[in-house]
């Protein structure tokens, strides 16, 4: 038997703020979070783009040293997204102890600052080679390692579901977690993602050509989805988290439900690893549909990946015309606040399309000034706009073709 699943709980820590309030205002008053890119001593002369989405507040995490010790900066945000969620979600220690709840989690590639530490110590004098290396040290790199942090720090026992497929991580681990408790493999799924600062991360996509380098100089200008004068993607940083559970135990506790998740779709395009492809893109738009069970009338924002690339942008506004039509749906590109966060945009931007939908206002797409002719064929909002969104899509692509859609109803549209 299928069943209804709720977000009960959210967090996020973003270029844009930590909490709603903070996240709010910056949506409201177009508040970029890109700054210039920081010099790590390392990479940095070697970059054309010096712009990047950074966290540059501090955090009070007050983590227990015990389980400080197998934690890199990803894990840092990954752990403190989860304990907001467990907090603000009212579940008692028994049940997240119970097995009943399940970890959905990742990060693009674990954490590379650990990461670099350690490949530094193989160029060393062969006495000292591994001298530097800690007996925790891959613990604190590995790929999962923002998962299994939570379930150690938090004592959670059941499905562990590490994610990790770039761009559409966390838009994954909240769709694996959606099928997991919708079928009934686990009562509750804490699902999301998490990304590091990291230049080596711009370094790469800096050499595909592929990030913002005309607007060094004025970082909040860039990325500019759906612009006719943007240049690239910005690479950025963050985490975010999401409490998924049954429809009908949430009721009966008295939680808050923020939002029901009604649609998910994955698939891969079987091709190019890197190119865009309308075709497998289209496809995930129509299967998420199908699974909701509604029709594309019944959408009312889509939360467009809109990393700003060249191409990118026109292939997905294709596939978008394509499914929804004339007069479709709000379209907004929410990595023009704080640039593409990588294996947490995916929950990043469901949770900001939650923001939305309870104090009911689409963001714009921030940066954009003139429409590229080839993507004009949108409901592209360009100005703070009121409105009811009572299902809102979120899309995301990864390198690899792995396309993603998300759909969410509003809670107020929800009924019994």
């Amino acid at each position: 038997m299928k069943r209804r699943v709720v977000i009960t709980a959210c967090s996020a820590i973003t270029p844009i703020g930590y909490g709603k309030d903070d996240i709010v205002a910056s949506l409201r008053q177009g508040r970029s979070g890109v700054k210039p890119l920081r010099d790590d001593g390392l990479l940095n002369r070697h970059i054309h783009s010096q712009v990047f989405g950074t966290v540059d507040y501090e955090i009070d995490y007050g983590f227990k040293r015990t389980h400080r010790k197998t934690m890199g900066p990803v894990a840092y945000y990954a752990c403190q997204v989860a304990k907001d969620v467990l907090e603000r979600s009212g579940l008692d220690q028994e049940f997240i102890t119970s097995g009943r709840l399940g970890v959905a989690f990742g990060s693009t590639h674990g954490s590379p600052t650990v990461q670099r530490e350690i490949y530094k110590t193989f160029f060393q004098e062969l006495e000292t080679k591994f001298a530097s290396i800690g007996a925790v040290d891959y613990l604190r790199s590995m790929v999962h390692t923002t998962a299994v942090n939570i379930t150690r720090m938090f004592g959670i026992t059941g499905r562990v579901i590490a994610s990790s497929t770039a761009c559409t991580t966390s838009s994954q681990a909240i769709g694996f977690g959606y099928e997991m408790v919708k079928y009934g493999m686990q009562d509750a799924m804490l699902c999301g993602g998490a990304d590091e600062y990291d230049t080596t991360t711009v370094a790469v996509f800096d050499n595909l050509l592929a990030c913002s380098t005309a607007y060094n100089e004025t970082p909040h200008c860039t990325p500019r989805p759906f612009d006719s004068g943007r240049d690239g993607l910005v690479v950025g940083e963050g985490g975010g988290a999401v409490l998924l559970e049954e429809y009908e135990s949430a009721k009966r506790r008295g939680a808050t439900i923020l939002g029901e998740v009604i649609g998910f779709a994955c698939n891969n395009n079987g091709g190019d690893l890197i190119l865009p492809n309308l075709d497998g893109i289209t496809t995930t738009l129509r299967l998420a549909l199908k699974d909701a069970g509604i029709t594309p009338g019944e959408v009312d924002f889509v939360s467009a990946h809109a990393t700003a690339t060249k191409m990118g942008d026109v292939i997905e506004s294709q596939a978008i015309a394509a499914v929804y039509g004339d007069n479709g749906p709000f379209v907004s590109g929410l990595k023009s606040y704080m640039g593409h966060t990588m294996g947490t945009c995916g929950v990043i931007e469901t949770i900001l399309t939650l923001y939305m939908m309870e104090q009911g206002f689409v963001a714009p797409t921030l940066n954009l000034e003139n429409v590229d002719e080839r993507c004009s064929m949108l409901r592209h909002v360009q100005e703070i706009t009121p409105a009811t969104i009572g299902i809102g899509a979120i899309q995301n692509f990864a390198f690899g073709g792995v396309n993603t859609c998300l759909l969410v109803k509003n809670s107020t549209a929800m009924g019994n």
